[in-house]
């Protein structure tokens, strides 16, 4: 336990470090927490960077200039043991908005000059006092929405500023009950094996009401959307999604943990699937894509009650053909 609170420690003090520091400052903040050789995993088009000073160059530098007076408005945060390792990494997850003023373009974005929150959660492995690498997932369709543009105009689910968990609890800063968190990772396991084989013998909806609320919260990324109740995530993803794709590999994440009533994984990638046609208003194709995804799911008693979903969208259909980012800037509207 002692260690996991002392990893949360060292993101929280890289958290704090790394948003207060100036534009200049963002390499050294990076250097004092995270390791020389810091492997860095994230959403397309930034892909995989290794480094301090490339990831602050590449990825922090350009988004802090672009986002005036961010702050970073964290929903969730814990941290554990992973269980896929036989090494006992020790992970840290934070998940929330990082919101400013869009006062400059990014990825070529057109700025609004309004607030404007870009989604992310971030997995960070802690070892001996220093970060040695993180996936960082954020969604960049969900900014471009709220700029004008319509990256993925067949979206089924609604498009929200998404909120934290319901009973507002997500914050895990002290130790939790052990008991706690091993109850919630054997039902994300659980609920891994029912829908990740998608030929469980069951119906759709028997398959999801064995580890899932009724009442459930699936706050999907934008392309896709967030649902509420088993009915309306079956009508507005999971059955779309099914129909949509065939030849999905079986599951592979990099890391999967939970703590307290929380618990999560991400897959670099998780799966492979082939699009058959029709699934965000796309055809099909001849190819397997990935999907790199990153869940977050909130136990309630013996069910899972909400869940936050990060998908690459974009690195998925641009190994379709399709430039998702490039063809939505074609269309951006004009501002005077």
């Amino acid at each position: 336990m002692s260690y996991i609170t002392g990893a949360k420690g060292i993101v929280r003090a890289f958290h704090t470090a790394l948003d207060s520091a100036p534009l200049d400052g963002i390499t050294q903040a990076l250097s004092d927490h995270c390791s020389s050789n810091y492997r860095w995993r994230g959403y397309h088009p930034f892909n995989e960077l290794t480094g301090p000073a490339q990831v602050a160059d590449t990825f922090w530098r350009p988004l802090r200039r672009s986002l005036t007076h961010m702050q970073r408005r964290e929903d969730i945060f814990f941290a554990g043991v992973n269980s896929l390792a036989e090494d006992s990494s020790v992970w840290v997850v934070s998940m929330g908005h990082l919101m400013g003023l869009f006062d400059e373009p990014w990825l070529e974005i057109v700025p609004t000059r309004k607030i404007t929150s870009l989604r992310y959660c971030e997995f960070s492995r802690v070892d001996q006092g220093q970060i040695i690498e993180s996936a960082m997932y954020f969604d960049i369709p969900h900014l471009m929405i709220q700029a004008g543009l319509a990256p993925f105009p067949g979206q089924t689910g609604a498009h929200l500023v998404q909120p934290g968990p319901q009973p507002h609890n997500g914050l895990l800063l002290d130790p939790q009950n052990p008991n706690e968190g091993r109850r919630t990772l054997d039902l994300i396991n659980r609920m891994i094996s029912d829908l990740g084989q998608w030929n469980s013998g069951l119906s759709l909806r028997d398959e999801l009401a064995q580890t899932w609320a009724e009442d459930m919260l699936w706050w999907g990324p934008a392309g896709i959307g967030a649902t509420y109740t088993i009915d309306r995530y079956m009508e507005q993803h999971s059955a779309p999604f099914r129909a949509g794709f065939a030849e999905r590999s079986k599951t592979q994440h990099v890391c999967r943990l939970a703590e307290g009533h929380f618990g999560g994984f991400f897959g670099w990638p998780n799966f492979t699937a082939r699009p058959t046609g029709g699934f965000m208003g796309y055809p099909g194709g001849s190819e397997a894509g990935e999907f790199r995804v990153i869940d977050i799911y909130r136990r309630d008693h013996d069910k899972l009650a909400e869940n936050w979903v990060f998908i690459d969208l974009p690195h998925f259909w641009k190994s379709q053909g399709y430039d998702i980012l490039g063809s939505a800037l074609g269309m951006a509207p004009s501002r005077q």
